[in-house]
């Protein structure tokens, strides 16, 4: 039993850490697989939390490696090219700014991108790391009760 629930669990979480995808894929995954409310939450978050400090503690030695190669490094001038338009918001808001970009359950906006986003800007780890996770959660609320209510009108209307 304990196995087969791990399981899971395993790959809303894998999904949530994700680019991209992250908890919002992770957490209508698992929401559509049984997992109550609650616990797809937990997995959502857990998981598009994980690498945030990685990113942050390792985008310093990654750029040095990536220059070296260009392919990669075409790879990275595209997300750093994206990112630039999240600077503004940034520049406005400041830490509060990295909140709203991560909170706001959108592609190209999420914890992948509020990590590149402080790394770009130089912000602080420690600030940077709560300032992510604080959209995290925030983004979390929003795609949970966004999946719910779809799926409630799903059943209202389908008879699912």
């Amino acid at each position: 039993m304990i196995g087969s629930q791990f399981n899971s669990f395993l790959l809303p979480f894998l999904v949530s850490m994700l680019p991209i995808a992250e908890l919002r894929g992770g957490i209508p995954l698992a929401l559509s697989t049984g997992i109550p409310p609650i616990q797809a939450y937990l997995i959502g978050v857990g998981g598009n939390t994980v690498p945030v400090l990685p990113l942050l503690l390792g985008l310093k030695y990654a750029l040095k490696i990536i220059k070296k190669h260009r392919q990669l490094e075409k790879i990275f001038n595209g997300f750093k090219k994206k990112s630039q338009n999240k600077k503004e918001l940034i520049h406005r808001y400041g830490i509060g700014g990295i909140v709203l970009l991560v909170a706001i359950p959108l592609p190209v906006t999420g914890a992948w991108t509020g990590s590149l986003v402080s790394f770009l800007l130089s912000i602080p780890i420690k600030y940077a790391f709560f300032a992510i996770f604080a959209g995290i959660c925030i983004a979390g609320l929003i795609v949970l009760f966004a999946t719910l209510g779809i799926l409630s009108i799903g059943k209202l209307f389908i008879g699912m």
